[in-house]
């Protein structure tokens, strides 16, 4: 299979494609043909060298794909499952802690610029049946980020107005899916045409 290495200390000149044997998976882990990753600005620091990681990494946090192989002893998914990366795989329920959110993928521990990832099955869930790959790739950060936006600082509510900038797309199209789907709709978006 394909994969990208980063070696220390990082910089676009030293992400490397490379070829490796395909992962089988083990007790609790999936085996998932990665279809689509995003790029968030954590990714864009960590193959620059600004978030240091360890040589060979394997870079990129969000991916989306479908289910190759199931071990044995998980009942969670099947072989066909269409699924997108947890940003914080051991954050299962409760609040944040540290030994939660430890394993930040594509730093700490290799991330999905991979063909094939094998991975424990709590490092995935279910991907939204109306979603393609490449949009559910976009909804691990930057989903959870817009949702984070609107819904815990925002407090958005029915009735409420709200201006969706378009700067950071993947968040814009994201708070735009999100109020869509509360019966919240963001104001028309006007293009100013401007003439030289």
């Amino acid at each position: 299979m394909r994969l990208i290495r980063l070696k220390a200390p990082g910089g676009l000149e030293n992400l490397k494609l490379v070829e490796e044997d395909c992962p089988e998976p083990g007790p609790g882990e999936l085996l998932v043909r990665i279809r689509a990753c995003s790029l968030n600005f954590h990714d864009s620091m960590v193959a620059l060298g600004k978030k240091p990681c360890a040589d060979g990494r394997i870079p990129l946090s969000d991916g989306a794909g479908e289910v190759v192989a199931v071990s044995d002893d998980v009942q969670e998914f099947k072989v066909g499952d269409a699924v997108v990366s947890t940003y914080w795989p051991h954050w299962l329920t409760g609040e944040p802690t540290p030994a939660n959110k430890k394993g930040e993928l594509g730093d700490d521990v290799d991330g999905y610029a991979r063909e094939y990832a094998c991975m424990p099955w709590h490092a995935f869930t279910r991907a939204p049946a109306d979603f393609t790959h490449v949009e559910a790739a976009t909804l691990t950060c930057a989903g959870v980020t817009a949702w984070k936006a609107l819904m815990v600082c925002g407090q958005v509510k029915p009735g409420d107005t709200v201006l969706v900038l378009g700067t950071v797309y993947r968040c814009s199209r994201c708070n735009s899916q999100k109020l869509q789907a509360l019966g919240l709709l963001p104001p028309p978006h006007r293009r100013r045409s401007w003439k030289s």
